[in-house]
C-alpha cells in the first residue's frame, strides 16, 4: 500500500491538466479583475501575470535542455531589442510609446515584452508542432506568425485602452502588423531549428487562453 506521504505528493502533483486549471483561474481573475474592475491598479498585476505563465509553460517543455535556455535567451533579446529599437525610432512598428501597465522599464520599454515575445513565440511554435508536425519548417513558421497577427489584432484595442502603450495619432499603422510577421516568422524558424517538433500542451493551452482573454476584454 502506498504511504501517506507518496498518497500526498500525488495529490498535489504539479500535472498539466493541473497547470492548465491553474492558468484558466489566472485568466478568469484577470478578465474579472479588469472588467468589474476590482480595483484601479488591479491591472498593474499583467507582468506578474506573464511571469508566472512563462514559469509554468517552461516547467512542461519536454527538452529540459540547454537548447530550451539557447531559445528563450534568443527569443527574450530579440523581441525586447527590437521593442527598444521601435520605441526610439518608430521604423520597425511605427510611431509609439509604453504607459506604466507593464512594470519597470530600460530605455523605455518594458522588460516584460521579452518574456511576452517568449510566450507567443513559444505557444506558436508548439501549436503548429501540434497542428502539422510533418510540414517543412518555413510553412509552420509562416503559418505560426498568422496567428501572433490574430493575438496582436485583439491586443491592440485592449492596450490602448488600458493604457499598455500608446500610437502616436492613436492611428495603429498597418506596418505594425507586418512588422509582427515578419520578425514572427524569424523566431517561429529559430524555435523549430532549437526545438524540433516540441510539442508542449500547457503552451498551446496558454496561447488560446490569452485569445479568449484579450477577445473577451474587446466585447
Amino acid at each position: 500500500m502506498a504511504s501517506s506521504d507518496q498518497v500526498l505528493t500525488n495529490q498535489f502533483k504539479f500535472t498539466e491538466s493541473r497547470s492548465i486549471v491553474i492558468l484558466s483561474i489566472l485568466y478568469v481573475v484577470g478578465i474579472c479583475g479588469i472588467k468589474i474592475p476590482i480595483h484601479p491598479d488591479f491591472i498593474l498585476l499583467t507582468p506578474i501575470n506573464l511571469l508566472v505563465s512563462a514559469a509554468i509553460v517552461s516547467y512542461f517543455d519536454k527538452n529540459k535542455t540547454q537548447d530550451f535556455l539557447t531559445l528563450f535567451t534568443i527569443v527574450f533579446l530579440t523581441g525586447y531589442l527590437v521593442e527598444v529599437i521601435g520605441v526610439k525610432t518608430g521604423v520597425i512598428f511605427g510611431s509609439y510609446a509604453y504607459g506604466p501597465v507593464l512594470g519597470p522599464k530600460l530605455f523605455e520599454t518594458p522588460l516584460s515584452m521579452g518574456i511576452n515575445w517568449f510566450i507567443l513565440i513559444y505557444g506558436a511554435g508548439n501549436l503548429m508542432n501540434q497542428l502539422s508536425p510533418q510540414w517543412p519548417i518555413a510553412l509552420k513558421a509562416c503559418i505560426g506568425a498568422f496567428t501572433m497577427i490574430v493575438l496582436d489584432f485583439l491586443i491592440e484595442p485592449v492596450a490602448i485602452h488600458y493604457n499598455f502603450w500608446r500610437w502616436e495619432n492613436d492611428v495603429i499603422p498597418v506596418q505594425n502588423y507586418i512588422a509582427w510577421w515578419i520578425i514572427s516568422v524569424a523566431l517561429l524558424m529559430v524555435f523549430f531549428k532549437i526545438l524540433g517538433k516540441n510539442t508542449n500542451k500547457v503552451a498551446i493551452a496558454l496561447l488560446v487562453l490569452q485569445l479568449i482573454f484579450f477577445g473577451i476584454l474587446n466585447i
